[in-house]
């Protein structure tokens, strides 16, 4: 353990843009629910109908979770039911960027030629996360009304510890960064499907998932401890699991071994367009078929809308806020097209970044040292970025359309987010070919871009702030009135930004 507290403020200070946004944004968030959700209900009538009607929607059961009963705060905990999630990603991404990312790297192999024990890395990682997942049940626990606040502050913490000892498991098991990324987020994704199944139908299945069983604390509630011990001894062994498993593994080596390719490639991989399809094949597939989910689920909620609007004024209100006026299921749609356009943009900057990375693991260079030309090499990648987009909220729109009955409109409101995605992709490819360093701050300004859609019009602030968000003017659809010119401006903005990314790429250095 000698050095960790060393290797502790050096992963401080890589992560001292990132880390920050993530637990405020997560931390506050809750709070931000609180005070939508009391300036929407205007009698407690409403307020317990709406909780009748939702609790009783295997739609919003699903995608929330259980809610069991009509309180502010349990409404809050069950609107906030899907941030767990986001914070395990979080967590297991940043272990795996300190552990498995640094000894893909060679990192590790400088960090352990000097004064460093065996176990520092790992712990320093595990304590930066850990510390991070408890500051954030912290803000939680401050700003949320006792009694309560401090079980749902439990809950978001562990739901970090527990998915930071997952992806720790996960960087001891693969032999490469993106593998063990790939693992934690499967392990993250089969969680919540047996904490979805479990909710809907067999409730044992919950009780299988680390996501089920933080939401079976019940905050404000019947605060339930039994879950919480499981989420202890499950934060225990993981942790102890990735420390026995570092023991047994070599610097740069994962216990499964990395497949060795051919000698020779095919020459269907001769071309960049070709190369890239083969690199980004894998995450167009699976964000395509999360997206084919979604379609899936929104359409099957989309009917019973209508009768949440029905039963209460403050529904009716929420959607015409966030998705504009209309018809409610128009206003549903359109909420749940502009939620489907952020998410596509985390594609997008996560394909554009995909870039960044062949740069710092040196294939770029040696791709480079080819008759492939710069500019031959970033087009193939931004295609993926520009394109898998587009496909995935095709998808989406499609299904959900299908489910509802009426696929015209539907369609066209997940597509009309491209631009607006499409303004992000430019954003990531601007911050590649200009400042290299800084290009992870795509997921900052995404993040910003989310917290202005999510929290900006129920506490009606300023249009300006909103105005920010390329996702602002996107028009309104379906319901809404159809403009090409904001449409039109957006594709502008996004053409620049990546032609001023483009050039600036082709005048730089090529770094590892």
């Amino acid at each position: 353990m000698r050095g960790v507290f060393s290797l502790l403020r050096l992963a401080l200070r890589r992560d001292r843009v990132i880390m920050p946004l993530w637990v405020l944004g997560f931390g506050l968030l809750p709070y931000l629910y609180l005070s939508a959700f009391d300036s929407l209900f205007t009698t407690v009538q409403e307020r317990v109908d709406y909780a009748r009607i939702s609790s009783a929607n295997s739609g919003f059961i699903a995608l929330y979770g259980p809610l069991r009963g009509s309180s502010l705060g349990e409404l809050v905990v069950w609107r906030a039911g899907f941030v767990p999630v986001m914070i395990g990603l979080a967590a297991l991404l940043t272990v795996i960027r300190h552990t498995r990312a640094d000894d893909e790297a060679g990192r590790t192999e400088l960090i352990r030629a000097t004064v460093v024990g065996r176990y520092a890395q790992l712990a320093a990682a595990l304590i930066l996360t850990g510390g991070a997942s408890l500051l954030t049940g912290v803000i939680v626990a401050v700003t949320m009304p006792l009694p309560g606040s401090i079980a749902l502050g439990v809950v978001f913490t562990l739901s970090g510890w527990m998915f930071a000892g997952i992806g720790a498991v996960a960087a001891q098991v693969s032999g490469s960064a993106r593998s063990a990324r790939s693992l934690a987020v499967v392990a993250l994704a089969v969680s919540y499907v047996l904490r979805l199944g479990g909710d809907v139908s067999a409730s044992f299945l919950a009780w299988l998932s680390p996501i089920g069983w933080v939401h079976r604390v019940f905050p404000y509630g019947e605060t339930d401890r039994r879950p919480v011990t499981l989420a202890l001894l499950f934060v225990v062994l993981s942790v102890s699991l990735s420390a026995y498993l570092l023991a047994r593994r070599d610097v740069g080596a994962g216990l499964i071994a990395s497949r060795l390719g051919p000698a020779s490639a095919a020459a269907s991989l001769s071309t960049p367009p070709a190369l890239a399809w083969r690199l980004h094949r894998g995450l167009l597939l699976g964000w395509t078929a999360g997206f084919a989910a979604l379609g899936l689920l929104f359409g099957g909620v989309g009917s019973s809308v209508v009768q949440l609007a029905a039963d209460s004024r403050g529904v009716d209100e929420m959607f015409s806020r966030i998705g504009g006026g209309g018809a409610v299921t128009d206003a549903y749609f359109a909420t749940t097209a502009a939620i489907c356009g952020l998410v596509a943009a985390c594609y997008a900057v996560q394909a554009a970044l995909r870039m960044r990375d062949e740069e710092q693991t040196g294939h770029a260079e040696a791709v480079l040292t080819t008759s492939v030309g710069r500019l031959g090499w970033a087009l193939s990648h931004l295609l993926f970025a520009l394109l898998g987009p587009a496909v995935a909220l095709l998808a989406e729109g499609l299904l959900a359309g299908l489910v509802h009955g009426d696929v015209g409109p539907v369609l066209g409101a997940s597509l009309a987010q491209l631009p607006a995605v499409w303004v992000l992709a430019g954003m990531t490819m601007l911050l590649i070919g200009a400042a290299p360093r800084f290009a992870p701050a795509a997921w900052a300004v995404l993040a910003a871009c989310l917290l202005v859609l999510l929290v900006g019009p129920l506490l009606n602030v300023s249009q300006w702030v909103l105005d920010l968000s390329p996702f602002t003017h996107v028009p309104h659809l379906p319901g809404g009135t159809f403009t090409s010119l904001p449409l039109a401006v957006l594709l502008g903005v996004a053409v620049l930004l990546g032609t001023i990314g483009l050039s600036a790429l082709r005048r730089r250095d090529i770094t590892a």
